[in-house]
């Protein structure tokens, strides 16, 4: 029995072993970087990768410090996140990319967080991995500067054309034939839809880029929505459609930039009549949770199909319908880029045929004087 006993033990400590060395080989083959933290926030194994990337020598001991080695307080605040909660951070788009810079140059690298759990389900530590994305990053940018460089080349011998066309409209469309006139109306539609669309499609990039200052001011969400109401009240009242809104008393002032504010309610009423059939409901609300106010604008209209909503604030995604005709796409996208500039997250809410609802929030206001912010 004895000696049954030692060759069971002798067998699994082999099992483990090879185990063990199969898995380091795998880590080590695979590249992109990967560290392993434990409950102490010490690194307890790191692959070749990993050490290229914070430049660490192979000989350098384990069991260190994570700040020890990597030096980053933004990653170990996530770990510590995750960590705590035993779950995977909540990092919000586009934050999630480290950059390294050393030597003159700069890789960018996403990074994930993935808790590790033992028997019992109990936290063991937590794996950071970390892929190159320098290449699509540099391309994300160079596209951006190309997409801003056109628009704004684009801006001038638009407006020459508007000119011109406006010109004829003035003094020559008397003079032409009815199809002939026709023509020049349809032009100078077009010419409308095109300007628009390369006026959004540079303040995207521009938003993008960073390259927008916002003056960020304490407003009250009242002011909002009783400018942007007043703008549509005729639109929907062509349209019979009830517009309305509802602030509770008491109710923080939101810290934004005012214009940029009325833009996103702006679009998402504009979007809500285009898809709201007559007798229809179009309802603005606001609502403090934790730090921020919840602004909503809900419309009882044909909803959004469920393959759009995980992509509609992407960039050109456009519901198949007759009424997004004439549309660029980029509306949400901005709507997007805007809120997240100010510190917000943007979502929608919504079924076929029952209506939608848009939320976004917006910090509140702690000091009522302006600041600025690039």
């Amino acid at each position: 029995m004895a000696k049954k006993l030692k060759a069971f033990h002798d067998l699994n400590i082999e099992q483990i072993m090879t185990e063990k060395r199969k898995s380091e080989a795998i880590i080590r083959s695979i590249d992109d970087g990967i560290i392993l933290v434990d409950v102490e926030f010490k690194i307890t194994a790191m692959n070749p990768m990993a050490r290229r990337i914070f430049d660490i020598q192979p000989d350098a001991p384990q069991n260190r410090h994570f700040l020890e080695v990597v030096k980053s307080e933004e990653l170990f605040s996530y770990i510590k996140q995750s960590m705590e909660s035993g779950k995977p951070p909540d990092i919000e788009e586009k934050q999630n990319v480290f950059t390294v810079e050393r030597e003159g140059t700069r890789r960018h690298y996403q990074f994930s967080i993935t808790p590790v759990c033992g028997k019992k389900t109990i936290l063991i530590g937590v794996v950071l991995l970390l892929r190159d994305v320098t290449r699509l990053t540099e391309l994300d940018r160079l596209k951006s500067e190309f997409v801003m460089t056109a628009s704004h080349e684009l801006r001038t011998p638009l407006t020459s054309i508007g000119m011109s066309i406006d010109l004829l409209l003035e003094s020559a469309i008397k003079k032409l034939n009815e199809k002939e006139q026709q023509l020049l109306l349809a032009a100078h539609e077009d010419l409308q839809r095109l300007k628009v669309f390369v006026s959004n499609l540079l303040d995207l990039s521009k938003i993008e880029a960073g390259k927008t200052e916002m003056e960020f001011s304490s407003i009250p969400v009242r002011l909002l929505f009783e400018k942007v109401v007043t703008v549509f009240k005729s639109q929907a009242e062509e349209r019979a459609v009830s517009l309305f809104s509802n602030v509770p008393e008491g109710l923080p002032n939101v810290k934004a930039d005012d214009q940029k504010g009325t833009w996103i309610l702006t679009n998402l009423i504009s979007n809500a009549l285009r898809y709201t059939l007559s007798g229809g409901h179009i309802n603005l609300s606001a609502e403090s949770f934790g730090p921020y106010v919840h602004l909503s604008v809900r419309d009882d209209g044909a909803g959004i199909p469920y393959e759009y909503q995980s992509k509609i604030f992407d960039k050109f995604v456009q519901v198949k319908s007759d009424k997004a005709l004439g549309g660029s796409g980029l509306g949400l996208a901005i709507c997007k880029e805007i809120v997240r500039a100010h510190g917000g997250t943007i979502w929608v809410d919504s079924a076929p045929g029952a209506g939608s609802t848009f939320t976004f929030t917006l910090p509140m206001a702690e000091h009522p004087q302006k600041e600025k912010a690039g």
